[in-house]
């Protein structure tokens, strides 16, 4: 029997937004737990998923912060370690006039980053339907050989191997490395989040359904999931492609978290309905549900903490239907 539906490895870091600006006219900034795979987590434990994460957090402030975040959002934090020695990762980020967002990280090194293999949790990984990772706990060669590790011990005990890019050119000694990585997550998922930026950068096609094909044609990944922000989401399942539009908010504050938010969506309908079942009604009804999510977050500051419960999600969806 499995333990746990989704375990994640990856950074846990503390996402410094943008909150005004103080009498004096310097801007404002406020701490909010973050990093992707454990935004991707708390979007699950809300749905009433059994969560763990591994990573690895300083001996510090922050990471007792963190450490009390992730028990507060329902996640299981057995796999969290402690670096005696490296501080918490942090990341400031910059809301630019156009709604993208520009990340300054305070990672050289960072704590995310000593995660080593024999700190890597068996159990965790083993008792998991699913594992989910991305490529930020690949930037450098310790913590990349742990997550190749866990990768290996969750596709020996049958996991589906969930792998999210979330590209951040600054964290990289070169795109080549970040590409060679991020083709080594695709030879190794069965479930493929990634941006419309990120498809065009890696594929090098501006056409998103071109460069879906080209991955499918290389990698053979049962399902992958394209997010779109503002012009909504599509999924490749087999021989279909199912679209659907974005819940686009007045109040939309940033957009940190939003993609995490849809991928934990989509996992929930993975487990639901397992990857052999899937078709395009309940493709529809995925992103549907997903896109609803993502866009609540955008709402607000944060991710990890302001998850939308599944009763908001479905009261969006109702609204917004003709």
């Amino acid at each position: 029997m499995k333990r746990y539906d989704v375990t994640a490895l990856g950074e846990l870091l503390i996402d410094f937004t943008e909150d005004g600006v103080s009498p004096q006219g310097n801007p404002l900034y406020e701490a909010n737990p973050g990093g992707a795979p454990c935004n991707v987590l708390s979007m699950l434990a809300k749905l009433g998923r059994k969560t763990a994460f591994i990573g690895k957090v300083g001996r510090d402030i922050f990471g007792n912060r963190l450490r009390s975040a992730l028990e507060e959002v329902g996640i299981d934090t057995a796999g969290l370690t402690v670096d005696e020695d490296v501080r918490t990762t942090l990341a400031f980020v910059e809301t630019m006039p156009d709604g993208d967002r520009n990340f300054s990280f305070y990672r050289n090194p960072g704590a995310d980053m000593m995660l080593k293999e024999e700190e890597i949790s068996k159990d965790l990984l083993i008792y998991s339907e699913i594992f989910h990772f991305g490529t930020l706990s690949m930037t450098h060669d310790g913590v990349r050989a742990a997550t190749k590790k866990a990768v290996d011990i969750a596709k020996k005990a049958g996991a589906v191997i969930s792998f999210d890019p979330n590209l951040r050119p600054p964290l990289w000694r070169s795109l080549e490395d970040a590409k060679e990585q991020v083709s080594y997550g695709c030879s190794q998922c069965d479930v493929l989040k990634i941006s419309d930026n990120e498809i065009q950068w890696f594929t090098g096609e501006e056409d998103f359904d071109a460069g879906i094909q080209k991955i499918k044609n290389q990698y053979r990944i049962p399902l992958i999931l394209l997010s779109m922000g503002k012009s909504g989401s599509r999924a490749y399942y087999k021989d279909l492609l199912v679209k659907a539009p974005p819940f686009l908010q007045k109040n939309t504050i940033e957009t940190t978290g939003a993609g995490d938010t849809f991928g934990g969506c989509c996992l929930h309908f993975v487990l639901k309905y397992g990857l052999d079942h899937l078709d395009e009604e309940k493709l529809k009804q995925m992103l549907t549900f997903a896109n609803a999510a993502a866009s609540i977050v955008t709402t607000r500051k944060g991710a990890l903490r302001v998850m939308p419960c599944p009763e908001e999600i479905e009261s969006l969806i109702k609204d917004r239907q003709p």
